[in-house]
Protein backbone atom coordinates (compact mmCIF):
# COMPACT_ATOMS: atom_id res chain seq x y z
CA UNK A 1 0.00 0.00 0.00
CA UNK A 2 1.09 3.54 -0.75
CA UNK A 3 2.02 6.22 1.99
CA UNK A 4 1.76 9.73 2.38
CA UNK A 5 4.34 11.58 0.99
CA UNK A 6 4.77 15.19 2.19
CA UNK A 7 3.21 16.38 -1.00
CA UNK A 8 0.21 14.97 -0.30
CA UNK A 9 0.17 15.52 2.83
CA UNK A 10 0.23 18.99 2.18
CA UNK A 11 -2.35 18.84 -0.40
CA UNK A 12 -4.69 17.23 1.43
CA UNK A 13 -4.06 19.44 4.46
CA UNK A 14 -4.56 22.38 1.80
CA UNK A 15 -7.82 20.95 1.07
CA UNK A 16 -8.47 20.61 4.77
CA UNK A 17 -8.31 24.41 4.98
CA UNK A 18 -10.23 25.34 2.15
CA UNK A 19 -13.41 22.93 3.57
CA UNK A 20 -12.76 25.19 6.90
CA UNK A 21 -12.92 28.44 4.47
CA UNK A 22 -16.25 27.08 2.99
CA UNK A 23 -17.84 25.89 5.89
CA UNK A 24 -17.30 29.43 7.37
CA UNK A 25 -18.55 31.43 4.06
CA UNK A 26 -21.92 28.87 4.53
CA UNK A 27 -22.08 30.03 7.76
CA UNK A 28 -21.79 33.39 6.70
CA UNK A 29 -24.45 33.15 3.84
CA UNK A 30 -27.04 31.78 5.76
CA UNK A 31 -26.31 35.09 8.46
CA UNK A 32 -26.82 37.59 5.25
CA UNK A 33 -30.68 35.95 3.73
CA UNK A 34 -33.76 35.88 4.81
CA UNK A 35 -35.15 33.39 2.90
CA UNK A 36 -35.97 30.13 4.00
CA UNK A 37 -34.83 27.45 1.74
CA UNK A 38 -31.61 29.93 1.19
CA UNK A 39 -30.76 29.69 4.91
CA UNK A 40 -31.71 25.73 5.26
CA UNK A 41 -29.33 25.18 2.29
CA UNK A 42 -26.70 27.03 3.39
CA UNK A 43 -26.61 25.87 6.81
CA UNK A 44 -27.03 22.05 5.69
CA UNK A 45 -23.89 22.73 2.88
CA UNK A 46 -21.50 24.56 6.44
CA UNK A 47 -22.62 21.48 8.09
CA UNK A 48 -21.37 19.03 5.43
CA UNK A 49 -17.99 20.76 5.28
CA UNK A 50 -17.83 20.87 8.90
CA UNK A 51 -18.46 16.64 8.62
CA UNK A 52 -15.52 16.72 5.39
CA UNK A 53 -12.99 18.45 8.01
CA UNK A 54 -13.59 15.66 10.37
CA UNK A 55 -13.30 12.88 7.83
CA UNK A 56 -10.29 14.46 6.06
CA UNK A 57 -8.44 15.47 9.79
CA UNK A 58 -9.10 11.64 10.48
CA UNK A 59 -7.40 10.20 7.30
CA UNK A 60 -4.50 12.63 7.94
CA UNK A 61 -3.44 11.26 11.24
CA UNK A 62 -4.18 7.86 10.24
CA UNK A 63 -1.30 8.15 7.89
CA UNK A 64 1.22 9.65 10.35
CA UNK A 65 1.11 13.48 9.46
CA UNK A 66 0.53 16.43 11.02
CA UNK A 67 -3.08 18.76 10.73
CA UNK A 68 -2.99 22.02 10.06
CA UNK A 69 -5.84 24.21 11.52
CA UNK A 70 -7.11 27.78 10.54
CA UNK A 71 -8.62 29.34 7.67
CA UNK A 72 -6.34 31.03 4.39
CA UNK A 73 -6.18 34.88 3.76
CA UNK A 74 -8.21 33.83 0.37
CA UNK A 75 -11.11 32.42 2.44
CA UNK A 76 -11.42 35.52 4.93
CA UNK A 77 -11.25 37.74 1.59
CA UNK A 78 -13.94 35.95 0.11
CA UNK A 79 -16.07 35.60 3.09
CA UNK A 80 -15.72 39.86 2.82
CA UNK A 81 -16.27 40.66 0.14
CA UNK A 82 -19.59 38.10 0.32
CA UNK A 83 -20.46 40.48 3.38
CA UNK A 84 -19.57 43.79 1.39
CA UNK A 85 -21.63 42.48 -1.72
CA UNK A 86 -24.15 41.62 0.60
CA UNK A 87 -24.42 44.84 1.90
CA UNK A 88 -24.61 46.67 -1.35
CA UNK A 89 -26.98 44.43 -3.68
CA UNK A 90 -30.35 44.65 -4.48
CA UNK A 91 -30.51 41.07 -5.47
CA UNK A 92 -28.66 39.86 -2.00
CA UNK A 93 -29.94 35.97 -2.62
CA UNK A 94 -28.60 35.57 -5.92
CA UNK A 95 -25.14 37.00 -5.67
CA UNK A 96 -24.71 35.06 -2.52
CA UNK A 97 -25.55 31.93 -5.27
CA UNK A 98 -23.63 33.20 -7.63
CA UNK A 99 -20.70 33.01 -5.29
CA UNK A 100 -21.53 29.86 -3.98
CA UNK A 101 -21.05 28.54 -7.49
CA UNK A 102 -18.18 29.74 -8.37
CA UNK A 103 -16.93 28.96 -4.74
CA UNK A 104 -18.20 25.13 -5.45
CA UNK A 105 -16.62 24.92 -8.77
CA UNK A 106 -13.19 25.90 -7.29
CA UNK A 107 -13.86 23.19 -4.45
CA UNK A 108 -14.20 20.16 -7.48
CA UNK A 109 -11.21 21.52 -8.96
CA UNK A 110 -9.47 21.36 -5.70
CA UNK A 111 -10.59 17.57 -5.47
CA UNK A 112 -9.70 16.75 -9.09
CA UNK A 113 -5.90 18.08 -9.04
CA UNK A 114 -5.78 15.82 -5.02
CA UNK A 115 -7.68 13.09 -6.68
CA UNK A 116 -4.40 13.24 -9.88
CA UNK A 117 -2.26 12.71 -7.42
CA UNK A 118 -1.38 9.25 -8.50
CA UNK A 119 0.16 7.84 -5.06
CA UNK A 120 -3.13 8.29 -2.96
CA UNK A 121 -4.29 5.41 -0.88
CA UNK A 122 -7.31 3.45 -1.55
CA UNK A 123 -8.92 4.81 1.17
CA UNK A 124 -7.61 8.84 0.93
CA UNK A 125 -9.34 8.34 -2.78
CA UNK A 126 -12.38 6.87 -2.33
CA UNK A 127 -13.10 9.60 0.31
CA UNK A 128 -11.73 12.33 -2.07
CA UNK A 129 -14.13 11.18 -4.68
CA UNK A 130 -17.08 10.89 -2.40
CA UNK A 131 -17.16 14.35 -0.97
CA UNK A 132 -16.05 15.81 -4.62
CA UNK A 133 -19.60 13.75 -5.80
CA UNK A 134 -21.28 15.63 -2.89
CA UNK A 135 -20.14 19.51 -3.72
CA UNK A 136 -21.16 18.06 -7.52
CA UNK A 137 -24.72 16.89 -6.61
CA UNK A 138 -24.72 20.70 -4.29
CA UNK A 139 -23.94 22.81 -7.13
CA UNK A 140 -26.73 21.42 -8.93
CA UNK A 141 -28.94 22.23 -6.26
CA UNK A 142 -27.45 25.98 -5.86
CA UNK A 143 -28.37 26.18 -9.83
CA UNK A 144 -31.81 24.97 -9.41
CA UNK A 145 -32.10 27.54 -6.25
CA UNK A 146 -31.03 30.01 -8.77
CA UNK A 147 -33.45 29.59 -11.01
CA UNK A 148 -36.19 29.39 -8.71
CA UNK A 149 -34.98 33.22 -6.49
Amino acid sequence: MSTYSETIGSKLNDLLEKTYDAEKGFKKAAENTEHYNLKAFFERKAQERYNFGHELKSEIQSFGQNVDSGDSMAGKAHRTWMDIKALFSSDNEESMLEEAIRGEKASVEEYEDVLNETALPPSTANLLMKQKNTIEGGLATIKRLEDLN
